[in-house]
C-alpha cells in the first residue's frame, strides 16, 4: 500500500517501522513542528522525525492543517490510506478522507474507554488493571470510529505509565499490520457510547499530590503520571517529585505512635521512608527527586536530607 503515516512520539516509531518492514510505501511522514526544549531550549526533533530521516522517507511538519493549502498538500500524496499513531493534533475531516481507504488509526487503549488525549497514564491513575491497543476507522469525532482489531494488554502492579506504553507501542505495530492484511475481510463495529469514558490532556497541576487520598490511588498516580506531569509534593519549602512507592502495613514498620495527619512522615530511617495518608493507609518512598538534583533511592535521600519523623510533606509554609 503506498501510505502517509502521522505520528509524533517514541510510540509511534514501531508502528512506522513495521510499516516499512512489510513492504508498504510510505511516500510521506507527518509529524509535529520542531520545538524547544531542556534547559537550553535547543530544538529537538519528534521520535518520529528522527526515525523517518534516518529510513531517508519524506517529512512534512505543517505548521497548521486545518487549512486548504495544508489539505490540497495532503490530497496531492495520491495514497491509499492515512495511518495515525499519537500525532498529538486533532486532523480536519478532509485529511480523513483524502485517501480511498480514508485514515486508520493505532489507539492506545480498549475504545470506547479512554477515548482523547493520554488514555495509558489515566487508565493507571484510575487504578485498571488492563488495557490494550485498538485499531479503528478514523471519523469525525473524537476517537469515535468503527473498531476494527483489539488486543488487550495487562498492567502489571509495579508498571508505569512509561513502561505500558513502551510495551503497547510494540503491540500497536503487530495489530497494525494484522489490520492491514486482514484490511478486506475485518469488519468493523460500532462503538458503544454507553461504555464510553475519557482521557483528557493532563496538566501539570494533576501531579499535586493530596496526601488525604489512600495510599493505594496516591501509588497509582505516581505510576500514571509519568513522565508528565509526574507526581510531586512539597517538603522544607521545595519541590519534591515522588518516582517510585510501594504500599505498606505499619504493623511491619518501626515509627512513631504519635504521628498522625495525611503527609507526616512515620518513618526514616535506613531506606524507609513511610508516610501516612487517608483512611488510615500508609506509603513508603523508594524513588524520589529534591528539586534541583538527581533521582535517587530513598536511602541516599534520607542520609542527605535528613528527614524527621513528624515532618509534613505538602505544607506551603
Amino acid at each position: 500500500m503506498k501510505i502517509v503515516f502521522i505520528g509524533t512520539p517514541h510510540a509511534a516509531v514501531p508502528s512506522l517501522k513495521r510499516l516499512l518492514d512489510d513492504g508498504h510505501q510510505v511516500v510521506f511522514v507527518y509529524t509535529q513542528p520542531d520545538r524547544p526544549s531542556g534547559r537550553g531550549n535547543k530544538i529537538t526533533y519528534s521520535a518520529v522525525k528522527q526515525f523517518a530521516i534516518e529510513r531517508g522517507l519524506a517529512v512534512l511538519q505543517p505548521a497548521k492543517v486545518k487549512t486548504q493549502e495544508a489539505l490540497d498538500t495532503f490530497r496531492s500524496h495520491g495514497a491509499d490510506i492515512a495511518v495515525v499513531v499519537a500525532y498529538g493534533r486533532i486532523l480536519p475531516e478532509g485529511f480523513l478522507t483524502a485517501y480511498p481507504n480514508g485514515a486508520l488509526n493505532v489507539h492506545f487503549s480498549l475504545l470506547p474507554k479512554y477515548r482523547g488525549a493520554a488514555p495509558v497514564n489515566w487508565a493507571i491513575v484510575n487504578g485498571e488493571t488492563e488495557t490494550g491497543v485498538t485499531t479503528m476507522n478514523m471519523d469525525a469525532g473524537l476517537d469515535t470510529g468503527d473498531i476494527l482489531l483489539q488486543k488487550t494488554v495487562k498492567i502489571g502492579a509495579d508498571e508505569n505509565a512509561v513502561e505500558i506504553m513502551e510495551n503497547l507501542s510494540i503491540v500497536g505495530a503487530d495489530l497494525l499490520s494484522e489490520t492491514l492484511v486482514g484490511s478486506n475481510i475485518i469488519s468493523p463495529r460500532a462503538q458503544d457510547e454507553a461504555q464510553a469514558t475519557y482521557a483528557p490532556i493532563m496538566r501539570k497541576e494533576n501531579g499535586l499530590i493530596d496526601w488525604a487520598m489512600p495510599a493505594a490511588k496516591i501509588r497509582d498516580r505516581i505510576r500514571g503520571f509519568q513522565p508528565f506531569p509526574t507526581s510531586y509534593t512539597s517538603f522544607r519549602g521545595s519541590r519534591l517529585t515522588i518516582w517510585k512507592s510501594t504500599l505498606v502495613d505499619i504493623v511491619d514498620i518501626e515509627g512513631s505512635d504519635n504521628v498522625v495527619g495525611p503527609g507526616t512522615i512515620y518513618a526514616a530511617r535506613a531506606n524507609e521512608l513511610v508516610i501516612e495518608c487517608g483512611n488510615g493507609t500508609w506509603l513508603r518512598i523508594d524513588e524520589l527527586q529534591p528539586e534541583g538534583k538527581r533521582r535517587m533511592e530513598t536511602r541516599d535521600f534520607i542520609n542527605g536530607m535528613q528527614p524527621k519523623i513528624g515532618e509534613v510533606l505538602g505544607q506551603t509554609a
